[in-house]
């Protein structure tokens, strides 16, 4: 099963992280995850661009702040989305690209005192869906569409012991009965795998 069909079919998605040794003794190794569905089979896959030497040293230092490139791929192994983070100190921003390069839409950061609040947009760069976390559940993020819930990210606690040692995450991304297309979907998977780099990658803290 190719990843947009498991878009199209799936009411639910899992997305963990692949973890490697380095975490072990400190250093933040380039992310990866796999993509699974109800099933347990693997859909897809996710990737963090190798920088070298250089891109390591700024993971490091900048964390979440830093500039990264992610590719999304089938099960195949072929590409099928690409989404870019430019380097910002303030209110995040997350692009999304077609694997043609063609413009899908973007996650934008908004203000916000208690909630995590982001807002989604088209290509056209209005907005067409709002991500924010839940009152006193704030590492649940229900998506909401024209006031609708269409999906939410929940992050899946491993453990204590692993929580501790590892930055193994794992996300449930559910999606509602709202009528989602290729498209919106994409930008809520790219929206999952954001919010891990962003709040609860070692260097977020």
């Amino acid at each position: 099963m190719s990843l947009f069909e498991a878009l199209k079919d799936q009411n639910q998605l899992f997305i963990r992280q692949r973890k490697e040794l380095a975490e072990l003794i400190g250093f933040e190794t380039r992310n990866k995850y796999e993509i699974r569905n109800q099933k347990g089979e693997v859909v897809g896959f996710c990737a963090e661009q190798q920088k070298g030497f250089l891109g390591l040293l700024v993971r490091q230092f900048l964390g979440h702040w830093r500039s990264f490139e992610l590719h999304f791929f089938n099960n195949e192994r072929q590409q099928v989305f690409t989404v870019k983070h430019p380097f910002r100190l303030f209110f995040q921003r997350l692009e999304v690209h077609a694997s043609g390069g063609q413009y899908i839409g973007a996650l934008q950061q908004r203000f916000g005192i208690v909630k995590k609040k982001f807002d989604i947009e088209n290509a056209q760069g209005r907005v067409i869906m709002n991500m924010q976390s839940g009152f006193l559940q704030f590492w649940t993020f229900p998506i909401l569409k024209n006031n609708r819930e269409a999906a939410v990210i929940r992050k899946k606690w491993s453990g204590l012991l692993k929580e501790a040692f590892l930055d193994a995450d794992n996300f449930q991304l559910e999606f509602g009965q709202t009528e989602l297309d290729e498209n919106e979907k994409s930008l809520i998977l790219a929206s999952a795998i954001f919010i891990d780099l962003q709040y609860f990658e070692r260097k977020a803290d």
